[in-house]
């Protein structure tokens, strides 16, 4: 257990999170189906809206959101509401390009069942 106090736990969570990029990019670049592609993208953005959350927590996890009876307390507990707002207009624009790119795949389907990359480009050279 002594190996596993060194560790920060937010140092083995950035990482997973950064495997998990790493892991969407690899399936980007080498996958030949357009269909494997997005999913290649979309495992590559949700590896970064995740490290944006965990980079967001760094100081604290509670949201500031008081009424009028609770004092502030102090601390440094509280939770930014700037980057969780840029993390949510990320999301929303996330899945609105994914869903543009699985219509258009869908789209393309009609021409090539495969939606091999390769064929067609070819297609569109003939």
């Amino acid at each position: 257990m002594a190996i596993f106090d060194a560790f920060d736990g937010f140092l083995v969570m950035e990482a997973l999170m950064l495997l998990t990029v790493f892991t969407g990019l690899v399936g980007l670049l080498l996958r030949r189906s357009l269909f494997l592609k997005v999913m290649g993208m979309d495992v590559m953005g949700t590896g970064v809206i995740s490290f944006f959350v965990l980079v967001a927590a760094r100081s604290g996890f509670r949201t500031p959101i008081l009424d009028g009876t609770v004092a502030f307390p102090g601390g440094n507990d509280w939770a930014d509401p700037i980057p969780q707002a840029v993390i949510l207009t990320a999301v929303v624009i996330g899945l609105s390009i994914q869903a543009l790119l699985l219509v258009a795949i869908t789209r393309l389907a009609s021409v090539d069942p495969s939606l091999d990359g390769g064929q067609l480009d070819q297609l569109g050279r003939d």
